[in-house]
C-alpha cells in the first residue's frame, strides 16, 4: 500500500513476516514516544492516566474513555491492609521485605463478607472506610466486594456465609434443604444489601465507588449445578433472587456507583457451552441495565497471559507458537477458548453483546495473586497456591482498554483462601475443604506452617507472593 515501507521510491524492500526489518526498527526508534505525558508522570502510581498507548496484538490504539470509573482516579488504600503488612514486615529480609514495605500503599478491596462490617467507625467498616475516603482531597475511589448471599459459596466449604436459606442446629447452614429461601432471602435484604443501600445513598455523588457483586455465585449455578448444595431449590433462589435484588436496589439508588457481577475466570466460564448459559443466567435476571461489566479472576491464579486478536485465535491449534496461544493450563486442548483472563475478556465481552441486546460490558480483572503463570501441577486447584506471587498494581494501563477497565487487587494478598485440616494452633479447622489440601496448597507439604481460615492473615503465604512478584 502507499503507507507501507518499501513502497517509495528509495526505500528497502521488506523482507518476509516475522523476520527482522533493519530499516523499520530504526524508523520506530526515530519516532518513540515512550513515555506519558508530563502532567500524568506527575500523577501517583495509583492514579490512572486518562490516555496512553498499549501494545495488543491486532488492535489499535484505544484512548481510556471518561465512562471508566476508575480513570482518573486516586485510589483508597485501606490503613488495615498496611497494618496487616507490617506484622509480616517485622519479621521479613532482604527483597521481600523491600518487596512488602513496596505494597504498604498498593490499592485493594475491601470485603464485605458479614453484616457487621457495615456499620461503624474505622477501616475495619464500609461506613467508616466511605468517611476516610470522603475526608480525601479530592474524594478517593473505593473499592468493596459485596459477598454474602444465603447459602454462600455451595460448592466449597471454607467460605461458608452467615445467612442460611435453612438453618442447622449449630447455625450452619443446611444446603440440602430445598424451598424457596425467603427466610434467607428476607434476612439478605433487611439485614445486609438495605444497609449497604442506605449507605450509598448518603455518599452518592461525593465518593467514586466501584462494588464487585457476590464472587463464584452465579458462576457455581452455571456449573456446578450437579452438586445438590448448589443445584438445590433453595440455593438456586437466594443467588438469583439476591442478587437481582443487590443489583437492581443499589442501581436505582446509587446510580454514580459502578457495578461489576462476578464471572468467574477463563479456567471455569471459559468453554463456549458454560459461557452460553452464563449469559442466559444474566439475560434472565434483567439486570444488565445497571452493569458495568464483569470482574474476573477474582481470589483466583489465572495468569493474565498475552491478549490474542479474537478469543477463539488459538482453538484447534491455529496459531501454534503464537507468543498469545501460550497456554499453561492446557485448556485449549480441552476446547476451552479463554486459556488467558486477557481472551476471557474477550469472550465474555463478545458473548454478553451478542447474548444480551444493547449490553457492551466492561471487565476489571483481579490481578493480585496472578503474577506467576506456571505453578500449580493442576489448574484446577484454587486454595493458597504454593509459588503464586502478587500481580500488577491497580492501574487502567490495560492490554485493550475499551474491554478491560482495569487491573486491581480484588482479593486482599496476604488472606488465606481456606484452612488445612489442622489449624495453625493446633485445634480442628471447623470449615476444611478438601481442596484446601491439594498437592499445590500450601500446608500440604512437609515442613510447612498450617493455613488459617479464609480471611484470615496467612503471613507465609504473603512472603512467598512478595518473593515471587511480578509487578510490572
Amino acid at each position: 500500500s502507499t503507507d507501507s515501507l518499501g513502497s517509495a521510491a528509495g526505500e528497502p524492500r521488506a523482507p518476509e513476516a516475522g523476520q527482522w526489518f533493519d530499516y523499520q526498527i530504526k524508523q520506530l526508534a526515530a519516532h518513540a514516544k515512550m513515555s506519558i505525558s508530563s502532567k500524568d508522570s506527575e500523577a501517583s502510581t495509583t492514579t490512572a492516566p486518562v490516555t496512553h498507548t498499549v501494545k495488543v496484538v491486532g488492535k489499535p490504539i484505544i484512548n481510556v474513555g471518561a465512562e471508566n470509573p476508575f480513570a482518573g482516579k486516586s485510589f483508597y488504600v485501606n490503613p488495615s491492609y498496611a497494618a496487616s503488612l507490617g506484622q509480616s514486615i517485622a519479621t521479613a529480609e532482604g527483597q521481600v521485605k523491600a518487596t512488602l514495605e513496596s505494597m504498604e500503599d498498593v490499592p485493594s478491596a475491601y470485603w464485605l463478607d458479614t453484616k457487621g462490617k457495615i456499620l461503624g467507625s474505622g477501616s475495619n467498616t464500609m461506613q467508616g472506610i466511605l468517611a476516610d475516603a470522603a475526608s480525601k482531597s479530592p474524594p478517593q475511589l473505593v473499592t468493596f466486594i459485596v459477598y454474602d448471599l444465603p447459602n454462600r459459596d455451595c460448592h466449597a466449604k471454607a467460605s461458608n456465609g452467615e445467612i442460611c436459606c435453612t438453618y442447622n442446629a449449630d447455625g450452619s447452614c443446611d444446603y440440602a434443604k430445598a424451598g424457596d429461601c425467603s427466610a434467607g432471602l428476607a434476612e439478605y435484604k433487611a439485614e445486609y444489601i438495605d444497609k449497604i443501600v442506605s449507605l450509598l445513598k448518603s455518599y452518592e455523588g461525593r465518593v467514586p465507588i466501584v462494588l464487585v457483586i457476590e464472587p463464584d455465585s452465579l458462576p457455581n449455578l452455571s456449573t456446578n449445578h450437579g452438586d445438590p448444595r448448589c443445584g438445590n431449590s433453595a440455593t438456586v433462589a437466594a443467588y438469583k433472587g439476591g442478587i437481582q435484588y443487590a443489583v437492581q436496589s443499589i442501581g436505582a439508588a446509587a446510580p454514580s456507583v459502578a457495578l461489576y457481577l462476578d464471572a468467574g475466570h477463563g479456567g471455569w466460564l471459559g468453554w463456549k457451552d458454560n459461557m452460553k448459559d452464563y449469559v442466559a443466567t444474566i439475560r434472565d435476571l434483567s439486570v444488565s441495565s445497571h452493569l458495568r461489566g464483569f470482574a474476573t479472576n477474582v481470589a483466583g491464579y489465572q495468569a493474565l497471559g498475552q491478549m490474542c486478536p479474537t478469543y477463539d485465535f488459538c482453538l484447534n491449534n491455529a496459531n501454534p507458537g503464537h507468543p498469545c496461544c501460550a497456554d499453561p493450563c492446557g485448556l485449549t486442548s480441552q476446547w476451552n477458548p479463554s486459556h488467558n483472563e486477557h481472551n476471557y475478556a474477550l469472550h465474555l465481552r463478545k458473548a454478553m453483546s451478542e447474548g444480551i441486546s444493547g449490553f457492551v460490558p466492561h471487565i476489571i480483572i483481579d490481578t493480585g495473586r496472578n503474577g506467576i503463570a506456571d505453578e500449580r501441577s493442576q489448574c484446577k486447584n484454587w486454595c493458597n497456591i504454593r509459588g503464586a506471587g502478587v500481580g500488577l498494581f491497580a492501574t487502567t494501563e490495560t492490554a485493550d482498554p475499551d474491554v478491560i477497565d482495569a487491573y486491581f487487587w480484588l482479593k486482599t494478598p496476604g488472606e488465606s483462601d481456606g484452612c488445612t485440616g489442622t489449624l495453625p494452633s493446633g485445634a480442628k479447622c471447623p470449615r476444611f475443604d478438601a481442596d484446601c489440601a491439594s498437592t499445590d496448597s500450601l500446608g500440604s507439604a512437609a515442613g510447612e506452617p498450617r493455613a488459617p481460615e479464609a480471611g484470615q492473615w496467612f503471613d507465609y503465604q504473603i512472603k512467598q507472593l512478595a518473593a515471587n512478584s511480578r509487578f510490572m
